[in-house]
């Protein structure tokens, strides 16, 4: 984990993020990557990948759409809800919410909820970060976060291609789907059809029989995958909200 973890404010009162922010900024290790004052511009960040952060603090009643509806897109992100009211906390901690922090913030409170955080990070972020897997080059260890997607060998069934995230590709010899579907984490990565699994990290946006990734292939060209019906169910039970 970085020694320095990277922050994201969401709350609609631009007094109250101030407030949050000047009391983020007198805690050791903590870097304010962006502070939001409208939510609904967050998730455009969000969607395009305009924004790089390892947890988000963010208010719940909030005009258009709230603090609980935003949670649902972080996915793998840890977040910390500083609202007002007593009454979310149930749903809150049913999101899976690392702390949940009542308004007037103290910073000895906000303190105690960032090291919540720490120690989420250190047994989450590095558990199962890397697999280590037979390729045609000889064993190799990979990171989770790297690989975009898997796919079957057009060349041999039993071989499967990974493109990487610097658009490398590594086969991996004898191996089925089911048999890495098993090994990857289950939360970032889904089956899409009968010769692909693909990192939910890496899409852009979906359509009824198409998956268009957020990174773009050696030709500049966008990355598309087939989504199978057979697979679209829990395709979309892992991306909606």
């Amino acid at each position: 984990m970085n020694s320095i973890l990277k922050c994201i404010l969401i709350d609609d009162e631009i007094l109250g993020l101030k407030y949050l922010k000047l009391l983020c900024e007198g805690i050791e290790g903590i870097e304010i990557e962006k502070a939001y004052v409208d939510p609904e511009l967050f998730l455009e960040d969000l969607k395009s990948n305009k924004v790089d952060f390892d947890f988000c603090i963010l208010d719940i009643e909030m005009p258009k759409i709230n603090g609980l509806q935003i949670a649902e897109y972080l996915k793998n992100k840890p977040f910390i809800f500083a609202t007002a009211y007593k009454e979310y906390a149930t749903n809150a901690f049913d999101l899976d919410a690392i702390d949940y922090i009542q308004k007037p913030i103290k910073i000895e409170r906000l303190q105690q909820a960032i090291n919540k955080i720490k120690n989420y990070l250190q047994q989450n972020t590095f558990a199962d970060k890397t697999v280590q897997l037979n390729s045609d080059k000889g064993k190799i260890i990979l990171q989770f976060d790297q690989i975009v997607y898997i796919t079957t060998s057009s060349l041999e069934s039993r071989d499967k291609v990974i493109l990487m995230k610097d658009l490398s590709e590594i086969t991996l010899k004898n191996i089925t789907l089911d048999n890495l579907r098993d090994l990857l984490p289950e939360k970032y990565f889904v089956r899409i059809n009968k010769r692909e699994i693909v990192n939910i990290n890496y899409i852009q946006y979906y359509q009824s029989e198409n998956i268009t990734l957020n990174i773009n292939s050696k030709e500049e060209k966008e990355i598309i995958l087939t989504l199978s019906e057979v697979y679209k169910p829990n395709f979309i039970s892992k991306i909606s909200i």
